[in-house]
């Protein structure tokens, strides 16, 4: 690197986050104690500043910052920034909102499933002596829909966890066009209409501020229970204890709540309001201190996706190569059949296709003469193959380097169904696309078919 760039961590965070940035050769420097006065006194000496919650960069201290280059936050909102003042000094912003979806889908689903088995009621009986069957009797996840509001990287994770249930999933987003085989795109109205669950994966902003209040609630159909793993501000307690109070709310799980503090570590009022004092005493609530996203891997995970994100700003991202290429032909074409053994006749018989048991293989070369297969296959209409799709179809495409390809597409977002699959012909793994297709993607090997 020709221009030294350094940058202040204002936050601890997992060691390889500075080793990796060492490594880079970039100036690191700590300061995890000093008051944000102090702070802004040096802040004109670095070109980048690496933070989790500890105070807000706004205005005054961003005017101050009269070299700074970049933000990078270590989780996935920026509201303790004025990001939009940031920008106009053309400050880049970084975070790391897939650092730690996975974390949270987890969590979300751990909170799930203890309320609707009065997990945390009983444990907490057991050990005072009471064994009360009855008064702890739960209910089952299956059949019922599980409503998403925010289909980003945390949602979509907590779909893709709902996926071993047998439950609905819809989702609503400001955004058009997320859905995929894990979750349906609905209109607020219709998810309010149709949930037994709702599950907030939205950050804090102006419009979502309070937007969990009375009106909101009293808009479903249905009494549905309540997970909160994004942010506290989100849901107005008050309002949330009217409902729970009421049987409108069957229960709540709060990993956040309204009255934290910028940092999350503690609540801003000594003296705790009455809603809250109302949650810690309710049998159906379950609260944890912010900590969806707070594993030991996505610790890790988080402070990988800043140091890839800077280097990717300072030296620019890898070309496509021949290891990261992506779909180099057509695999196959799988569909589904009434009858696929008297449809491979007819297609032998009247088209003259040269056919198995399977279907049938298409012989080609690529542009250096290798001989290369596409596979045409009918298969039984009740097949399992092409789940969790419902469609009749499913394609498969060749190529170059499985792996590869599939981290690239992880951190892009896209749905990955289930693990590597290795045979003699191949290795194989599958994605859905927006409209719940199935895709099967092939890194093949030719020569085991001739």
């Amino acid at each position: 690197m020709q221009l030294q760039i350094k940058i202040l961590h204002l936050d601890s965070n997992h060691p390889i986050l500075i080793q990796g940035l060492d490594s880079l050769g970039f100036i690191n420097n700590e300061d995890y104690l000093s008051s944000k006065e102090i702070v802004e006194e040096k802040i004109h000496n670095y070109q980048g500043i690496v933070i989790r919650s500890r105070f807000n960069i706004d205005k005054s201290f961003i005017d101050k910052a009269t070299n700074l280059q970049f933000i990078a936050r270590v989780g996935a909102g920026l509201e303790s920034i004025d990001t939009a003042y940031a920008i106009s000094k053309n400050i880049e912003l970084i975070a790391a909102p897939e650092g730690n979806c996975n974390a949270v889908g987890e969590h979300a689903i751990a909170m799930l499933l203890s309320l609707l088995n009065k997990l945390n009621v009983a444990a907490a009986e057991v050990r005072s002596g009471i064994r009360n069957r009855e008064s702890n009797r739960g209910y089952e996840i299956d059949g019922k829909t599980v409503g998403i509001i925010g289909y980003g990287n945390t949602g979509k994770a907590f779909a893709r966890k709902l996926r071993g249930f047998d439950v609905k999933v819809l989702f609503y987003d400001i955004k058009e066009g997320l859905g995929d085989g894990n979750g349906l795109q609905v209109s607020l109205q219709e998810l309010q209409q149709q949930a037994d669950v709702l599950s907030l994966h939205i950050p804090w902003s102006k419009e979502s501020d309070g937007m969990v209040n009375s009106n909101f609630i009293n808009a479903f159909s249905k009494p549905f229970w309540l997970i909160n793993t994004s942010r506290g501000k989100n849901v107005v307690t008050v309002d949330l204890v009217k409902a729970l109070q009421a049987g409108k709310v069957l229960g709540a799980g709060l990993d956040v709540i309204e009255y934290e503090n910028l940092s999350f570590e503690r609540l801003d009022d000594k003296h705790l309001p009455e809603a809250y004092q109302y949650l810690l005493q309710a049998k159906n609530v379950i609260m944890t201190p912010h900590i969806a996203g707070w594993t030991y891997e996505s610790k890790e995970r988080l402070a990988q996706v800043i140091v890839d994100k800077i280097k990717e700003k300072y030296f620019g991202s890898k070309k496509e190569t021949k290891e990261t290429k992506r779909v180099t032909g057509i695999g196959g074409v799988f569909f589904k059949s009434k009858n696929p053994k008297e449809l491979i006749s007819w297609y032998s018989k009247h088209l003259g296709l040269k056919t198995d048991e399977f279907g049938s293989t298409f012989w080609w070369q690529d542009k250096t003469g290798k001989d290369c297969s596409t596979q045409w296959s009918p298969f039984k209409d009740d097949t399992a193959y092409f789940q969790p799709s419902e469609k009749q179809f499913m394609q498969n495409f060749r190529v170059e380097n499985l792996e590869n390809l599939l981290e690239k597409l992880a951190s892009e977002g896209v749905t990955i169904v289930g693990k590597v699959a290795s045979y003699d012909y191949g290795k194989f793994c599958w994605i859905i696309d927006p409209e719940g297709n199935k895709i099967e993607l092939w890194e093949p090997i030719d020569a085991a078919f001739q």
